[in-house]
């Protein structure tokens, strides 16, 4: 009987440990993730519910700086940088606060999200960039707290928030077409020097197709401005292990120098004992 106690008081207390108990969020987070034009943006927050109860001028007062959601920061991050009425908002992540007026919200971008609710001391020196937008009354009243990127379009959208029979929406643009440009243009010039030398790296480490390495680092060096001291230390292995240790010696003194040129102890050492290996 002794024993059949034990075996239930040790069953009990490891249900007591391990169980938890699970109840609904009276404010459930969400996330938001929206890819305008090349532009990545992600919203996190948490979504109080009116349940019955007055909001905007009661829960939420007019005039005062509110979190924009419950618990801690709602926050807003960017890709890319942004343009809000003609201001640039850097690219980054920011607390989304509000100030709620009858006729319109300033939207505030905070780069401090680390606060629960608004921040104890607000620094006007860390708002990244403020707008006011109209308060359009909604006919249909939104019962749960809601922010959301709508109205796309390949280089705008806008953010708007909706809650009880409040609507406010923020446009904002982003640099579709400096990046597709951007992106063009590195695609059609072809593989930059350091992608020839991660290439070269590949073959020459994995002992693959060492003629094709070799290829690969003189063509990183041919369109090197100022040829690294690294690559020229690569092009030295390779020559080496093709045999050609002459040439080997060459590239390694070259290296050598621009190791000394950039201060760089370890690859002057590397490259000593290399001429001094392949010289025997």
């Amino acid at each position: 009987m002794k024993r059949v106690l034990i075996v239930l008081f040790l069953v009990v207390s490891y249900f007591s440990v391990t169980a938890q108990v699970r109840i609904p969020e009276t404010s459930p987070n969400a996330v938001v993730k929206q890819v305008v034009g090349l532009t990545d943006v992600e919203i996190v927050y948490s979504r109080p519910s009116a349940r019955g109860r007055s909001v905007l001028g009661n829960l939420v007062p007019f005039g005062q700086l509110w979190r924009t959601g419950a618990n801690e920061n709602s926050t807003i991050s960017f890709s890319d940088d942004v343009v809000i009425n003609g201001k640039t908002l850097k690219k980054g992540k920011y607390a989304l606060f509000t100030v709620p007026n009858v006729q319109s919200w300033d939207i505030i971008f905070y780069t401090a999200i680390d606060n629960w609710g608004t921040p104890k001391d607000f620094d006007e020196a860390k708002v990244a960039l403020k707008a006011t937008v109209n308060d359009e009354a909604l006919t249909k009243p939104v019962e749960t707290f809601t922010l959301a990127i709508n109205n796309l379009t390949t280089n705008s959208a806008t953010l708007d928030i909706s809650w009880e029979n409040s609507y406010v929406s923020l446009k904002f643009e982003v640099p579709t077409n400096k990046l597709a440009i951007a992106s063009i243009d590195k695609t059609l010039a072809g593989p930059t020097p350091e992608e020839y030398y991660t290439a070269a790296q590949y073959y020459y480490q994995s002992n693959g197709d060492i003629a094709k390495g070799r290829s690969y680092i003189d063509k990183a060096i041919e369109l090197s401005k100022s040829v690294p001291f690294y690559y020229l230390r690569l092009k030295s292995l390779i020559q080496a292990k093709q045999g050609d240790k002459k040439g080997a010696i060459e590239t390694a003194k070259w290296s050598m120098s621009a190791s000394e040129a950039a201060g760089n102890k370890e690859y002057i050492e590397m490259n000593k004992a290399s001429i001094e290996e392949w010289s025997r």
